[in-house]
C-alpha cells in the first residue's frame, strides 16, 4: 500500500507540518487529488472549497515559516458538515429553499477549527433539516457509503463520515442530536464521539429564532476521524469557549486519574429489556464480545452490574422532542421538505400520540430523575460498553419504508436516542468488518469524562485495528 498522504492521520500530518517534513499545501494538494478520485461516486463533499482551502493552505506554510505558535490542528485537512455557519458559505441544511442562507460569520465550531489550523477542504451532506438517518436530499442527492453503493452511510453526518471513510480528509466536523456523529461512525467504519452536553460551544449566527428547549440540551457538535486519536485531536480544538453559547462549561478535558490499585470497571448493555425491547442481532452481540475482551485484554474490569438501562430515556427523548419539533420544526418541513424528510416524519408522528402540555412539562422533569439514576451508577461503573444500533448497517431508504419499520427502527436505535437525553459522552469506535460492511460498538461515560471514553475507544483499537480509508466498493 502507497504511503500517500491522504492515508495519513491528522495527528501524523499535524506533527509533520509542524516538522517541516511536508507543507500543508502538500497535505491538501493530496486530499484534493484524492477527492477527486473518489467523491464523483460517493457525493459526500457537496461544496468544493478548494480555492479557499489552497489559500488557507499557504497561510499555514507561511506561519510555519515565520516560526509562529502552530494550534494542534495546523494544516490539516478537514470538512464542515453543512449545518452549520461557515462564513461565506450558505447553511443549506440539505434544504433547497435554504440555498442563499449565506453566513456571515462563522460558527463556534468552525472558529476553533481554524483557530487551531485547520484547513477547510469543503462541506458535507446532509439530509433535509439534518433530521434522518440517511443521507439524501432533494437539493444535494444521495450520499454513498464507501463499503456498499445500497447501504446506508448514515445520517445525518453522512457526508462527513463517507468522506472520511473513503480517505477524502482524516478528520470531519459532525453532530449528534439522535445518534448523528455515532450512526454514521457505525455505518462507515470510523470513530466517532458526541461529547458531554456543554463540552463543545454552538451557535448559528444565521438563526432567526433559539431552537427548542430539548433541541438546546441534547443538540451537541463532534468529530468523526479514523482513528480515536484524532477524535481527540479534533475535540480539543474544537471544545475551546466560545461566548455566544452561554451553555458551554468550562471542564477540563482530562479528569483525576483512575486509582492504579482498582481497574476501571465496565458494564455491558445487551439484554432487551434495557435497550426498549430490541434483540440483539448475533453480529452486534459478537462485537460487544470481542469489545469487552478487548478492554478485559487492557486491564478493565467487565462487571455484571445492570446499569439504569436505556429504554426509558429513549421514549423521553419522542415526548420531550416531538411536542416541540411540531410547533418549531414541522411547518417549515412541510413548506420546505423533500418527500423524504416529509415521509419520515410522517411516519414517526404515525407513532406518536398527539401530546398534551402537562405530559410534555412531566417529561422534562423527569429526565431530571433518570440522569440522577445514571450519575450514581456511572459513579460506581465508570464505563458503559453498549450496542449503537442492535441490528447492522441498513440498506438505504430504511426510515421511509412504512410506519411500522419507523417503530422497529427506532427500538433498534434506543441508545442513539437515549444518550442525548442524559447528556452523556458517547464514544463510536468499530470492532471489525462483518460481511464486507463495518461493525461497532460505543462507549458511554460520565459526563465530561470524555477522556475514558477516548482511552476505552483506544484499547478496543488496538486489537481491532482501522478499518478505513477504503476505496469504494463498486
Amino acid at each position: 500500500m502507497s504511503d500517500d498522504i491522504w492515508r495519513w492521520t491528522a495527528t501524523r500530518t499535524a506533527a509533520a507540518i509542524r516538522g517541516r517534513d511536508i507543507s500543508a499545501r502538500e497535505a491538501l494538494d493530496s486530499c484534493l487529488g484524492r477527492m477527486a478520485a473518489v467523491n464523483t461516486k460517493l457525493n459526500a463533499v457537496t461544496v468544493d472549497l478548494s480555492r479557499s482551502a489552497r489559500e488557507a493552505a499557504d497561510r499555514a506554510d507561511a506561519a510555519v515559516a515565520r516560526g509562529d505558535e502552530l494550534g494542534a490542528l495546523h494544516g490539516v485537512p478537514v470538512t464542515i458538515k453543512e449545518n452549520v455557519d461557515q462564513q461565506g458559505s450558505a447553511t443549506t441544511n440539505g434544504v433547497v429553499g435554504f440555498q442563499n442562507i449565506i453566513a456571515l460569520h462563522d460558527s463556534p465550531i468552525v472558529a476553533n477549527w481554524k483557530k487551531a489550523g485547520a484547513v477547510i477542504l469543503g462541506r458535507t451532506n446532509t439530509p433535509a433539516f439534518s433530521f434522518r438517518l440517511d443521507t439524501v436530499n432533494d437539493l444535494r442527492g444521495r450520499t454513498y457509503s464507501p463499503w456498499s453503493k445500497t447501504h446506508t452511510p448514515g445520517g445525518s453526518s453522512g457526508g462527513a463520515a463517507s468522506s472520511v471513510a473513503a480517505g477524502i480528509t482524516p478528520l470531519a466536523h459532525g453532530n449528534d442530536i439522535a445518534g448523528s456523529v455515532r450512526f454514521p461512525a457505525y455505518c462507515c467504519g470510523l470513530a466517532g464521539i458526541r461529547p458531554s452536553f456543554g463540552r463543545v460551544p454552538a451557535y448559528n449566527p444565521t438563526q432567526t429564532a433559539e431552537r427548542s428547549l430539548s433541541s438546546q440540551l441534547m443538540s451537541v457538535q463532534g468529530p468523526l476521524a479514523r482513528s480515536v486519536a484524532d477524535v481527540r485531536l479534533g475535540l480539543v480544538a474544537m471544545a475551546a469557549r466560545d461566548p455566544r453559547d452561554p451553555w458551554w462549561t468550562p471542564a477540563p478535558l482530562d479528569g483525576p486519574a483512575p486509582s492504579s490499585r482498582q481497574p476501571i470497571r465496565v458494564a455491558v448493555v445487551t439484554e432487551a429489556r434495557d435497550l426498549a425491547g430490541a434483540k440483539l442481532q448475533p453480529s452486534v452481540a459478537r462485537a460487544l464480545e470481542q469489545a469487552a475482551a478487548s478492554l478485559a485484554e487492557a486491564g478493565y474490569e467487565i462487571v455484571d452490574d445492570r446499569t439504569p438501562g436505556f429504554t426509558r430515556a429513549k421514549k423521553l427523548w419522542f415526548e420531550m422532542q416531538m411536542p416541540e419539533f411540531r410547533h418549531f420544526s414541522l411547518p417549515l418541513i412541510e413548506k420546505e421538505g423533500d418527500a423524504g424528510i416529509r415521509t419520515a416524519v410522517r411516519f414517526m408522528f404515525d407513532n406518536i400520540p398527539s401530546p398534551d402540555a402537562l405530559s410534555y412539562m412531566k417529561s422534562l422533569a423527569e429526565r431530571t430523575r433518570l440522569i440522577r439514576e445514571w450519575t450514581l451508577f456511572l459513579d460506581r461503573v465508570p464505563l458503559v460498553l453498549a450496542p449503537i444500533c442492535s441490528e447492522p448497517v441498513y440498506r438505504q431508504g430504511f426510515d421511509i419504508e412504512s410506519a411500522a419499520r419507523t417503530a422497529a427502527l427506532w427500538r433498534e436505535c434506543a441508545t442513539m436516542m437515549a444518550v442525548p437525553v442524559l447528556g452523556l459522552p458517547a464514544m463510536a469506535v468499530p470492532t471489525a468488518a462483518v460481511d464486507g460492511l463495518p461493525m461497532g460498538v460505543q462507549i458511554v461515560g460520565p459526563r465530561f469524562r470524555e477522556d475514558l471514553c477516548l482511552a476505552a475507544a483506544e484499547a478496543i483499537e488496538a486489537r481491532a485495528g482501522v478499518l478505513t480509508p477504503i476505496d469504494p466498493a463498486w
